[in-house]
């Protein structure tokens, strides 16, 4: 994949993120459509052309033209930020200073609670509904498994080789966002699974590729993100009416029967891969909404 045509000065930036921070294609793609879209805006309402004439009142201008064209809080909260991660790498590189961006007040969002799915629901999925019978079904059940499981993000488990799966110390090796490393434990069970579909007679041969997927397709290639999608909409659509049916849902509800279910937030953290603990605690929120429900059902003045 190829990343667009961008500012040079863009172009560096994002040549910092992919050589030094080690980010996601996806997420440098992020990165320089919001810097482009500044720089449009500068160079339409101020005829400035480069990143060193911006000032603050210009910073200001934009996030108001923003607000008034309807974008979300979230979405002026992300610009905003690759905006101040783009001068921050000026300053640090000494290109420029000071940052424009510098005392910006960003947009407060309001949290929203991880949608999931309930345990009830997914014991269904996985011990009741019939995935076809073929190669298609055991790559969709052992995808929605080892997401509910093992946590984790769709890349990552596009990206999970087998030599990523160490059954004899009952783990996963699996490389997150930023190229970290983490481990996550296996249950006999899944083990069982990877092992039965590692040596399945139907197991397609693998494609000339430099790494060895864990999941193919039916032609021997490596999963698609669509493709994995698609498998885990239709199989949620099975079992729950919630209205995102996406791989993450599944990774929400790993963490959040985790959380319901007692384990310490720092655990939970770490097989999240999360880089800070205030990511983690969303998970706690549900437990809490849980018991101000009970609450309000059950004490006498909870009504």
């Amino acid at each position: 994949m190829l990343l667009p045509r961008y500012h040079p000065a863009i172009q560096s930036f994002l040549t910092h993120l992919s050589t030094v921070k080690r980010y996601a294609f996806n997420t440098i793609r992020s990165y320089g459509d919001d810097l482009r879209f500044f720089h449009e805006y500068i160079e339409r309402e101020f005829d400035v052309t480069t990143f060193e004439a911006v000032t603050q009142s210009m910073v200001r201008s934009w996030l108001v033209t923003m607000k008034e064209q309807g974008a979300t809080a979230t979405t002026m909260r992300r610009r905003a930020s690759a905006l101040q991660s783009f001068y921050k790498y000026r300053m640090k590189s000494g290109i420029q200073s000071p940052s424009p961006v510098a005392g910006i007040v960003l947009p407060k969002i309001g949290r929203k609670l991880p949608v999931y799915v309930e345990k009830a629901q997914l014991e269904t999925l996985f011990r009741h509904v019939e995935f076809p019978d073929n190669w298609e079904g055991k790559t969709q059940r052992l995808a929605l498994v080892l997401l509910y499981h093992t946590g984790m993000r769709r890349a990552e488990l596009i990206g999970l080789t087998r030599e990523q799966v160490e059954f004899s110390r009952a783990q996963l090796r699996v490389l997150g966002k930023g190229n970290k490393e983490r481990m996550i434990p296996l249950q006999q069970e899944l083990m069982a699974n990877i092992k039965e579909y590692l040596q399945h007679p139907e197991r397609p041969e693998e494609g000339a590729m430099p790494e060895s997927p864990l999941l193919l397709t039916s032609k021997g290639k490596k999963l698609g993100e669509k493709q994995l999608y698609n498998m885990v909409k239709q199989a949620l659509a099975q079992v729950t009416t919630i209205t995102k049916k996406s791989p993450h849902v599944l990774r929400h509800s790993f963490a959040t029967h985790l959380s319901n279910n007692g384990a310490d937030l720092n655990a939970i953290k770490e097989l999240l891969g999360h880089s800070s603990l205030a990511a983690t605690q969303v998970y706690t929120h549900n437990t809490i909404e849980k018991l101000k429900a009970a609450h309000k059902k059950a004490h006498p003045k909870g009504g």
